[in-house]
């Protein structure tokens, strides 16, 4: 009979725990497995106490349930108890077949009656014991696999926003995908409220980085702007906030944030553009691209402590939409070519997919899906980093 067992590998053989005081029994029991050449290594503890420290490093306990530390089916409690994944087997007297039934009915894979049983049925009992333990493991690490999911599902879609709007007479289209759908929310973070007198105010930023520490800060941002918001505090001084706010809870020196904010007028002729290292907004008038200017572009939020950010009025004619983006948008590689996509490519594909809605739905959803899928193709496949995309149109879309 083996000594201590140790750790065990796939190809081992397996490890069997025989929990017996009788040394008849226990000699019995060797002998049966030896006698069919069992593919087993035997090791052995006289009591409960120290077979519960044997039973991380065994795959099968063989359970005699007549120890002298424990009465009735408290042995068979105290090793079910414990959070080493091991069938157990229990060892019953011919006289207690009913005990052995008892103990299925309260966790064990099985019972064998001692004196009616070979090795052969004793190695096949061993073996079905620990399939089925690993069978009932194997499911059980998925299920919390897949509830533990299904939470992280749940709590990262309660951080995406609602944006609070109203009215008929702009639409807000968004398509949000974190890089190389790892999760299902990234660093990149929007909102848009609309307030009461029918100004729209819209944000879109990009927290530097990846994980999930970039993606708690931007949810944090995107909260703090929506309070700032609705607090009625002017734009500049949303940004400055934004930007304490992020000195203080970033988790890391030197990581910043761009960020994109847009006020738009209530009749819809103007827009107020703030840019803090952020890629500029695209106007789009008919089939017509325009970029718009960035000579009042500030630096990113976090960069330098004393930074300023100033607007600059964009006037909007009749028929409008305005394209807000992350770099994500833009960053993926062109199949073939070695340079990024770009906005100047953008801008081109923009007016491709324009030529190509044409002659059907002209919708916002429908350029947005198709934009995004066009610049998926060329990338050859998912893109690596965060996106967020929003188009902001009048109601009645270009046609």
């Amino acid at each position: 009979m083996a000594g201590l067992p140790t750790p065990r590998t796939a190809v081992d053989r397996i490890s069997v725990l025989l929990v017996e005081d009788d040394e008849g029994d226990a000699v019995l029991v060797e002998a049966l497995l030896d006698e069919v050449e069992a593919d087993v290594v035997l090791h052995r503890a006289r009591t409960l106490r120290e077979a519960e420290r044997l039973l991380a490093k065994v795959d099968c306990v063989l359970l005699d349930l007549g120890l002298p530390d424990t009465t009735g089916l408290d042995g068979l409690t105290r090793l079910l108890a414990h959070p080493a994944p091991v069938a157990i087997i229990v060892l019953t007297g011919l006289n207690d077949e009913h005990q052995g039934t008892r103990a299925v009915a309260a966790g064990a894979e099985d019972y064998l009656v001692k004196g009616q049983v070979d090795g052969v049925g004793l190695a096949r009992g061993i073996r079905y014991a620990v399939g089925r333990k690993r069978a009932e493991e194997t499911q059980r690490q998925l299920r919390d696999e897949q509830l533990l999911a299904a939470e992280k599902t749940r709590l990262e879609r309660g951080l995406l926003p609602s944006p609070i709007l109203h009215g008929e007479d702009l639409e807000v289209e968004v398509r949000y995908r974190p890089g190389g759908s790892r999760m299902l929310l990234g660093g990149d973070f929007f909102d848009a409220v609309r307030k009461q007198d029918g100004t729209l105010q819209v944000v879109i930023g990009d927290v530097c980085g990846h994980g999930p520490d970039e993606a708690a800060l931007g949810v944090f941002l995107r909260i703090a702007w929506r309070a700032l918001v609705l607090a009625d505090q002017e734009p500049s001084r949303v940004l400055r906030t934004l930007h304490e706010i992020l000195e203080h809870e970033r988790h890391q020196a030197g990581l910043f944030t761009t960020v994109c904010m847009v006020t738009i007028s209530p009749d819809r002729r103007w827009a107020r553009l703030y840019l803090a290292g952020h890629p500029e907004p695209m106007l789009l008038v008919g089939d017509r691209v325009l970029e718009l200017p960035r000579d009042r572009a500030g630096l990113p939020l976090g960069v330098l402590p004393d930074s300023t950010w100033s607007g600059l009025d964009v006037p909007l004619p009749p028929g409008w939409s305005m394209l807000l983006y992350t770099d994500g948008l833009v960053e993926g590689r062109v199949v073939g070519d070695t340079e990024r996509l770009g906005s100047e490519r953008l801008i081109e594909l923009i007016g491709e997919v324009t030529e190509t809605l044409r002659e059907g739905t002209r919708a916002p959803s429908a350029l947005l899906d198709t934009l995004i899928s066009r610049v998926k193709e060329l990338n050859g496949g998912e893109l690596d980093d965060d996106m967020a995309v929003m188009l902001i149109s009048e109601q009645d879309y270009p046609v």
